[in-house]
């Protein structure tokens, strides 16, 4: 099938609410129909401090191979083999690389920090205002 054909196919199918359910359970056997997104705070949790390791490791870990890199891609290209300027891209892609998952990682457990602390707060705001107005029922 070519491109042309599956694209006609996706976009026809596109519009059918059957073939697109988002939060759900396909409809059969032991599907409740009304599924939803749950979290687990502990998971999330324990997720954010996994992340934060990780970055922690790379940090310390993830570039104590650099000055040897360097030490020997520039002996190689000072003896004239072709393998050092290989092993020079090869250091400045690890170290883009190293920086990009750096980045993941510190988004990962901030965003997850910032999520525990905003749910916290929400909770807080919804028994708050349960309890006012548990109060305003017995000063009417």
């Amino acid at each position: 099938m070519s491109f042309e054909q599956e694209w006609a196919t996706a976009r026809s199918t596109a519009g059918n609410p059957v073939s697109m359910r988002l939060n759900q359970l396909p409809d059969g056997p032991g599907s409740s129909g009304n599924a939803d997104l749950s979290v687990d705070q502990d998971k999330l949790g324990a997720i954010g401090s996994a992340a934060y390791a990780l970055h922690g490791r790379l940090v310390k870990d993830g570039n104590h191979a650099r000055t040897q890199t360097t030490e020997a891609a520039t002996g190689l290209s000072g003896n004239g083999f072709r393998t050092g300027s290989a092993m020079v891209t090869v250091q400045e892609t690890w170290g883009s690389q190293l920086g990009t998952l750096l980045d993941a990682c510190a988004n990962i457990s901030n965003h997850l920090d910032y999520s525990a602390a905003s749910h916290a707060k929400e909770e807080a705001d919804i028994k708050a205002a349960l309890t006012a107005s548990k109060i305003s029922e017995y000063l009417k």
